[in-house]
């Protein structure tokens, strides 16, 4: 089962579009296993080509983050902890992760709702615990789409820019591919920060 879904995914990855995007994104940031480095970083690619608009790929990845990370919050605030403790794993819900996840959701609600769409398997859980403990939509809603349209935006650019090695890197090894973005990720938001900063301190 596991190959016919690698398969699946394969062929539907080889004709992205934005309704696929969108589809895909949804299924990731809800419980199914699609990398989201195998749908965004492949849709800047052939943003490059031409095929896409990169702005566009962007909000319908940000679009089905929100989707699908809505469909956890619905799914954990109207069926509870107990049960996602009790009946979890038959909802491919790691109880372990879980727990990471709502431990971190703990510590800062906002922060982990924000920061929780830039880490692997973190992403599709922290919107659980979310809707568990009653967080408000509107902050969860616009929390989560600045963060996944952020880190849908960096993986779309690594596509754009480095083109056909990144995506076949990322076909092979997706969750070492996963590790090196994420690090990247906070490289350029270190960067970037730096450089805001840095006129502040020459004042």
């Amino acid at each position: 089962m596991k190959e016919s879904f690698g398969i699946w995914l394969e062929n539907l990855v080889g004709h992205l579009g934005y309704t696929e995007i969108l589809f895909l994104m949804a299924l990731e940031s809800s419980l199914f296993p699609v990398p989201s480095e195998l749908v965004m970083i492949p849709a800047g690619y052939r943003a490059a080509r031409g095929e896409l608009d990169p702005l566009l790929a962007v909000l319908a990845g940000g679009a089905g983050s929100l989707i699908g990370a809505s469909a956890n919050y619905l799914l954990g605030r109207y069926v509870g902890r107990a049960f996602l403790l009790r009946y979890g794993r038959y909802l491919l819900i790691d109880q372990a992760k879980y727990a990471d996840a709502e431990a971190m959701f703990s510590r800062n609600s906002k922060l982990a709702t924000f920061v929780g769409r830039f880490i692997p398997v973190v992403r599709h859980l922290i919107s659980l615990p979310a809707g568990v403990f009653g967080m408000r939509l509107l902050p969860f809603a616009l929390l989560t789409t600045l963060g996944s349209s952020l880190w849908c935006g960096f993986l779309v650019g690594l596509g754009y820019y480095f083109g056909e090695p990144v995506v076949a890197v990322v076909k092979t090894y997706t969750h070492e591919a996963t590790l090196v973005a994420l690090a990247g990720m906070v490289l350029f938001l270190g960067w970037f920060m730096f450089k805001r900063r840095k006129p502040l301190t020459a004042e």
